[in-house]
């Protein structure tokens, strides 16, 4: 095991050093440190934990700290560069009560639901509209064939839209501009946001702490274990007919990454019953 120190931040409600025990020793603080889904999620607790100054925080009185980091495991991609963490989170307050705190740091995801649509019908129909799902071998589902929509981890392009617009030129060969891309997720929070009337305590949290949560415009999928968040976008893309027919079966993915991907193009009415269907076979 090592142990190193890490910087708390100064917001905390226990700000100082934070102390770090990794079991596997392969690990370094500065691998650690840039890391960018540690960096986010650490962040993003520290900044809730400093909500807790705030009279009106339902913990203020008796606010949690985050004590320690204790790293389990961790697994490297190729070229040397972190991939996943287990960690396991040491969270308590004064009282010695502790809140749940395994985590599994893989970072975010960007998910895609591609409809096309032949240029030979009308753009206001939704007459022989189809969906793009790539299937592929997915062994942490025991699967071979697992059918989902285009999806992948964030990269380094900067944007949600960035990493979705690669991330089907990856899987399916098809070059997709990022204006082309709708952020459905970003637009279901905002609308979501902007109808719900404030409480008051949230209002008198607003009018005395400007930080607030900062959790990123996703679909958490998992957050009692993980930390990974995954934006959902759409596209509409206008192509020959005889262009759909030729993605069907087509085989994509980076093949050297050991992707090995089978394109299966659907009808839209029948997208719904995908996953049932693998399901019953």
């Amino acid at each position: 095991m090592v142990t190193f120190t890490i910087p708390s931040s100064g917001d905390a409600v226990d700000a100082g050093e934070l102390t770090v025990n990794s079991t596997p020793e392969n690990l370094s603080r500065e691998q650690l440190l840039a890391f960018p889904a540690f960096k986010i999620w650490l962040s993003t607790l520290q900044r809730s934990l400093a909500r807790q100054k705030n009279p009106s925080h339902e913990f203020h009185k008796n606010p949690y700290v985050l004590r320690g980091i204790e790293i389990q495991a961790v697994d490297f991609f190729r070229g040397g560069r972190l991939g996943f963490v287990k960690l396991r989170a040491d969270v308590s307050n004064q009282d010695g009560e502790s809140l749940p705190g395994s985590v599994f740091l893989r970072g975010g995801s960007v998910g895609i639901l591609l409809i096309l649509q032949p240029d030979d019908t009308p753009p206001s129909s939704d007459e022989g509209k189809h969906v793009i799902l790539t299937v592929q071998p997915r062994i942490p589902a025991g699967s071979l064939a697992f059918p989902e929509i285009p999806a992948g981890m964030l990269d380094d392009s900067g944007t949600f839209a960035g990493s979705a617009a690669k991330e089907i030129q990856e899987e399916t060969g098809l070059s997709i501009a990022q204006d082309e891309l709708i952020d459905m997720t970003s637009l279901a929070l905002t609308s979501l946001q902007s109808d719900q009337p404030k409480t008051k305590t949230q209002t008198q949290q607003d009018d005395n702490n400007d930080d607030e949560e900062t959790l990123q415009k996703a679909v958490y999928p998992s957050p009692g274990g993980s930390d990974e968040f995954i934006p959902l976008f759409l596209c509409q893309k206008r192509m020959p007919r005889s262009a759909i027919d030729e993605l069907q079966g087509r085989l994509t993915g980076l093949r050297h990454e050991g992707e090995k991907i089978t394109l299966k193009v659907v009808p839209l009415e029948n997208v719904w019953k995908e996953g049932s269907e693998e399901i019953e076979k």
